[in-house]
């Protein structure tokens, strides 16, 4: 079972979505159980076949076999500390980007002491096996699950078993392609792609994606 901690924001949601399509059952956290189940009914409207089921982050967190955060930045370490038990040995893949919106300036990278959210992960949990991935797709195509995604998704961490593991999970979503992009310090470059690809998007008025040439 995949658990998106946060699940009820516009990128847990369209990640839960895709993977539900896939086949995957999927469990929705969030703080509040009853938003939870909002979320879940959203998803099987998207994919009315869909395995769903919602719950508080705890018991999200405790139930998921693979644990997907998906909070805004600035919830993301009190939310990882007060998860340290349900989560000190499981897979847990960070798609978390700091980011800060400025009235006039638009979007920039928000600087992370640890390096990264991956690594800011990593440093609360450190029996967790953390993978950065899945932070440059657009949480509208996401939701628009009758097209592919034509992007590439980059997969980060120190773990070579579970970095395997989350790209052969990611080329299950129509369109991706799974890149290994390296060791989890790497993430910190994936994540600032993010503002890059969020002012593409206002500047251009379209949902922008990367892809990887010459591999």
């Amino acid at each position: 079972m995949l658990a998106f901690l946060g699940g009820t924001g516009p990128e847990g949601l369209g990640l839960a979505a895709r993977f539900a399509l896939a086949g995957y059952e999927v469990i929705i956290g969030s703080r509040s159980a009853e938003r939870a189940q909002e979320a879940v009914q959203k998803v099987r409207t998207l994919v009315p076949k869909a395995k769903a089921s919602g719950d508080d982050n705890q018991g999200a967190a405790r139930k998921g076999d693979i644990v997907l955060v998906c909070v805004p930045f600035e919830g993301h370490k009190a939310l990882l500390e007060s998860l340290r038990d349900e989560l000190k040995s499981k897979l847990v893949i960070d798609v978390v980007v700091p980011l800060a919106f400025e009235k006039g300036k638009g979007v920039h990278a928000v600087p992370v002491p640890e390096g990264s959210a991956a690594e800011q992960a990593q440093a609360v949990l450190p029996r967790a096996r953390i993978i950065g991935a899945f932070h440059n797709l657009s949480a509208k195509e996401l939701q628009d699950v009758a097209h592919p995604i034509p992007c590439d998704v980059l997969v980060c961490g120190d773990d070579e078993e579970s970095k395997k593991q989350v790209m052969a999970m990611a080329q299950q979503i129509a369109g991706i392609r799974a890149v290994d992009s390296g060791r989890l310090a790497n993430a910190r470059y994936v994540e600032n792609i993010t503002a890059l690809l969020v002012s593409i998007n206002r500047i251009y008025k379209t949902q922008s994606g990367i892809k990887i040439v010459g591999i």
